[in-house]
């Protein structure tokens, strides 16, 4: 299963801990619909105030805090008379539509007795995707903010579809955490950390910190939560770690009975450390925030020039192409055997392509005018899978 993680003393890693919480002044929590409700749907109102309480607590301290919480469609389960999670979409939608509004409701009732204002936002693919969206959404939640009100993000699954899906929003809090740039992220899960293995197994160990990819090679993930509630699971939190702490975020993963003992500070859970260097917002929501539209495919030279040498993608090196895009959508370009290697943000319609694919940006022009001396994908536009 590969190398386990070396020990690491608990005063050491709870200094590292203490000091990424008790510095943040904007925190995400994210929570799971295991953690929030009965495995038959509805609302665990016990689990619902202790959350409550420790974002109160965190507010009354000065802190920024958005949270990011499922729940809707689990917490509309019960009331339409639903013995499990649906698995056909438009059902999932109705339960939503029940649900959020009991989640949220519950949400503000609990927090008002804190004397704070609860202020949903149900975001969509592509509000952190396309660039007129981002902006609104992140110009929401900064007003939220400073209106020292507590914003609550879902997914919008009364309207999403399966091809524009989040898919589980424990991506959707990494994502929002670099939306707000957030100092912190914390999951919160049923699981009260990372394990190498299934807990309830023997030989599986608790890991405390998470430097790198070589530390996750000690851990076999497993799948959807045990209350069947969740569409997550340990996969979807180490995902959401590696994209958050890729753009310089640090993640603390842990149980939600943990919660408030893990935004004090203290040694519970798993601390994922940040990558040392930042990069470029726009390449980062380009690698982790799009779908791709379409795909490219790249002969061997092209595929040298854009990897190995960082070039631009021009048309003498394409030879093929898949899908139904506009100008300045999203794409993966892809490998002789099908792999994806980059994505980027192409310069031509779909139906464009096909008749200038293996001809040089001179010959282009020349035959076609200057418009056509453009790259397929600008450099600047690009970013290595």
């Amino acid at each position: 299963m590969g190398r386990r993680p070396a020990p690491v003393g608990p005063d050491a890693q709870n200094g590292r801990v203490r000091e990424a919480v008790t510095s943040a002044r904007r925190i995400v929590v994210k929570i799971g619909s295991s953690s929030l409700t009965t495995a038959t749907g509805g609302l665990d109102d016990a689990r619902v105030d202790e959350l409550v309480d420790t974002l109160a607590a965190l507010a009354a301290a000065g802190h920024e805090v958005v949270l990011v919480s499922s729940g809707a469609i689990a917490a509309g389960l019960a009331p339409l008379g639903l013995a499990r999670r649906p698995r056909d979409l438009a059902t999932q939608q109705a339960a939503a539509s029940v649900g959020q509004g009991l989640l949220i409701g519950r949400y503000a009732a609990g927090l008002a007795r804190h004397r704070l204002t609860v202020g949903q936002v149900l975001l969509t693919v592509d509000d952190v995707t396309r660039r007129a969206h981002y902006r609104n959404a992140y110009r929401t939640l900064r007003k939220l903010l400073d209106l020292r009100a507590v914003p609550i993000v879902n997914e919008n699954d009364t309207v999403a579809t399966e091809e524009i899906r989040f898919g589980d929003n424990d991506r959707l809090a990494a994502l929002v955490a670099a939306l707000v740039d957030a100092d912190l992220l914390v999951l919160l899960s049923d699981v009260d950390a990372l394990w190498t293995g299934d807990p309830a197994q023997p030989g599986s160990a608790r890991i405390t910190e998470i430097r790198g990819e070589r530390d996750l090679a000690a851990v076999d993930i497993g799948g959807a939560g045990r209350a069947g509630v969740g569409t997550g699971g340990m996969v979807t939190k180490v995902e959401a770690a590696r994209i958050a702490t890729g753009f310089g975020i640090p993640v603390v993963l842990t149980a939600a009975a943990l919660a408030a003992r893990a935004l004090a500070g203290e040694p519970v859970g798993t601390f994922f450390h940040p990558a040392e260097r930042r990069p470029a917002a726009r390449l980062f929501w380009l690698a982790h925030a799009t779908a791709p539209r379409g795909r490219l495919h790249l002969d061997a030279g092209a595929v040298q020039a854009v990897v190995g040498r960082r070039k631009s993608l021009l048309p003498a090196g394409i030879t093929a192409v898949d899908g139904a895009f506009t100008a300045g959508d999203p794409v993966d370009l892809v490998d002789a055997g099908g792999a994806p290697v980059a994505r980027g943000l192409v310069n031509y319609d779909a139906v464009e392509l096909p008749g200038l694919l293996g001809r040089s940006t001179g010959e282009l022009a020349a035959a076609l005018g200057p418009a056509y001396e453009r790259e397929v994908v600008h450099r600047d536009d690009l970013v290595l899978l």
